[in-house]
């Protein structure tokens, strides 16, 4: 048959082609042109249109922006250097008054010789979070806390902190990325210590109210571990009545105590001088912290076989998504004083970190819900079928893949909820982009700027929810490797 079919066409090539160049529209960015902008002539019509609409934007904002003044101490001086320059009817951005008034954008009206207590609780922040966000990698661990380090060392140089701190600052990033290399579990250590440290250093006062605070949920667990394990189900209970006894009789006194023995105390500050995006991240990291673990036992209360927690927490979330942000704001900034006793003080910084964690919580347990909903019933069973208990299967087995899952939701709710802290403008609170803004424009020489502050507040704001989400892509390319 073969011999049959080569003498029936007409020819049969027998040597191989030389290889050839393939044509200029397959190479370089003629193709990339044709495969990403002009596959079709519909994409082409998008192209040219999306061209357009940049060049109108770039032709009516770059003038504003070229001719924009940094170094004035008004807005009329302003108006007056552009007009000089540029010649009369000439537009230009008046940045200048983000120049002169970025320190209460970024600390609102906290004490300027306090400064370095922000910015030092800033950078042991990112010591605190590094070796929990980059557990795995040490070469990444290493550099993010080298950049980290470089950033908070340029902003204590800014804001002309004690030569001290900036020293201490330099020493703890030092031994950090020591540790980072050598034992990046002892990090883990002051990660857990972190929130005390936090709290003392913003607000002040003695350290031992924060500390013994704190102390109260290791009593809690030291009790909870003390009950036999024939008799497992009291040890939450046990654990609460031991935190409940201890912040309730004996937190303050033996704090008091300690007060007078050895005082380390800082000088006090209000939450009414907390503001601009120092307020904002006090806010956002809070709620963040705290959401994520009460998100989960939300979920896996409303996936419970037990009917009142499964109604409780469908009432619970069904009634706080049910409701604006706001109205909870308002709740924490007036109503909440009309139910406690006649005296009490209650921070109210403390009350919105309540309400938001509540309020990003309820959105959260969704989240994770639908995380958990998605694994197949074999995942339940295969748990079963190795003997785990309830707490057994869902902390190795089902919630590490359901919150794998919910990563974009996760991140995306966190972003969310840290853009929502702008709202706390509306209860009195400073926040950076009303607050401070409305401040500054309350200020005869600066009264009539609009757009500087926007552009400058919105500008801190993408830089920070953008290196959220890049995070979270990082997150979902690293499971996905781990996985294969």
């Amino acid at each position: 048959m073969s011999e049959i079919h080569a003498e029936s066409v007409a020819y049969v090539r027998d040597t191989m082609l030389p290889p050839a160049t393939p044509p200029d529209r397959q190479v370089g960015a003629l193709r990339w042109l044709r495969e990403n902008l002009f596959s079709s002539w519909f994409n082409g019509l998008l192209t040219i249109l999306g061209i357009a609409i940049i060049w109108f934007l770039f032709d009516h904002f770059w003038p504003w922006l070229s001719h924009s003044v940094w170094n004035a101490n008004s807005l009329a001086e302003c108006r007056q250097i552009i007009a000089e320059k540029w010649g009369e009817g000439a537009s230009g951005a008046c940045f200048a008054v983000i120049r002169e008034r970025w320190h209460q954008y970024l600390f609102g009206f906290y004490p300027r010789a306090e400064y370095w207590r922000p910015v030092m609780t800033m950078g042991l922040l990112f010591i605190a979070i590094t070796p929990v966000l980059f557990s795995v990698n040490p070469d990444i661990r290493r550099w993010v806390l080298a950049v980290l380090g470089l950033l908070t060392m340029i902003l204590m140089a800014l804001t002309e902190v004690p030569d001290w701190s900036a020293v201490l600052m330099f020493a703890l990033f030092a031994v950090a990325l020591l540790l980072a290399d050598y034992a990046p579990q002892r990090l883990l250590v002051f990660t857990v210590c972190y929130p005390v440290v936090a709290i003392w250093l913003l607000w002040g006062g003695s350290l031992w109210y924060p500390l013994l605070t704190f102390a109260g949920i290791a009593i809690g667990y030291l009790a909870a571990r003390a009950v036999p394990k024939e008799r497992s189900g009291l040890a939450l209970l046990a654990g609460i009545v031991a935190a409940a006894i201890w912040w309730w009789l004996l937190s303050t006194p033996v704090a008091d105590l300690l007060s007078e023995a050895l005082p380390l105390s800082l000088p006090r500050v209000i939450s009414h001088d907390f503001g601009g995006f120092l307020l904002a991240i006090v806010i956002g990291v809070s709620g963040i912290a705290m959401s994520l673990p009460l998100g989960i036992v939300l979920a896996l209360a409303r996936r419970s076989d037990m009917f009142l927690i499964r109604v409780f927490a469908v009432i619970f979330i069904e009634f706080i998504r049910g409701v604006p942000l706001i109205t909870l704001l308002f709740v924490a900034s007036l109503l909440l004083n009309y139910f406690l006793p006649p005296g009490t003080s209650f921070d109210i910084i403390l009350r919105v970190i309540i309400m938001v964690t509540i309020f990003a919580a309820a959105y959260m347990a969704e989240v994770i819900r639908g995380g958990l909903a998605a694994l197949p019933r074999g995942q339940y069973e295969a748990a079963d079928s190795l003997g785990l208990d309830y707490w057994q299967a869902q902390r190795l087995i089902i919630l590490p893949q359901a919150l794998k899952i919910s990563i974009p939701g996760i991140v995306g709710t966190f972003i969310g909820m840290f853009k929502d802290t702008t709202l706390v403008g509306l209860i009195g609170l400073f926040d950076p982009l009303k607050g401070i803004s409305d401040f500054v424009r309350s200020n005869f020489e600066w009264k009539g700027i609009y757009w500087e502050p926007f552009i400058f507040v919105g500008a801190i704001f993408f830089v920070i929810c953008f290196s959220m989400s890049r995070y979270s892509m990082y997150l979902e390319r690293r499971l996905s490797r781990e996985n294969h």
